[in-house]
């Protein structure tokens, strides 16, 4: 994949309809996928090395961002959903790389502000069940 501009990474909620709005402001974003490993290692393992078990393990991603909310809605929206606890649909884009779409639930909803500057977020999510990857 060549040089692409981390503005185009976006990650988008749900409406609760149909489509998904880009979440407001991120300037910077992150999306990690982790799986954990199932060590199956025993006594006869050919030379000591460790074996693990293929195909096994829980599989998650997160994303984090942070930024400034544009507008009264979105940073209502997001709040609501952090607050309410919910588990929705969303969707990350990968320029040239694909679409990750799936349910998550935000996390961590942190505000910040300095005396001479606007006020920023921090938020995390966390997967929440299977996600689906089309590749652009």
């Amino acid at each position: 994949m060549p040089a692409q501009k981390g503005k185009d990474l976006l990650v988008k909620i749900s409406d609760g309809g149909t489509g998904f709005v880009t979440v407001a402001g991120l300037r910077t974003r992150q999306i990690a996928f982790n799986a954990e490993t199932v060590d199956v290692t025993h006594a006869e393992s050919a030379g000591r090395w460790r074996e693990l078990l293929a195909g096994v393990g829980v599989r998650r991603a997160g994303i984090t961002g942070s930024g400034v909310f544009k507008d009264e809605a979105s940073d209502a929206r997001m709040r609501q959903v952090f607050f309410d606890g919910d588990i929705l649909t969303y969707q990350i884009i990968v320029p040239d790389f694909g679409r990750i779409e799936g349910p998550f639930q935000i996390t961590s909803l942190e505000y910040r502000g300095d005396h001479a500057g606007e006020v920023t977020y921090e938020m995390a999510l966390e997967s929440a069940g299977a996600l689906t990857f089309v590749a652009l």
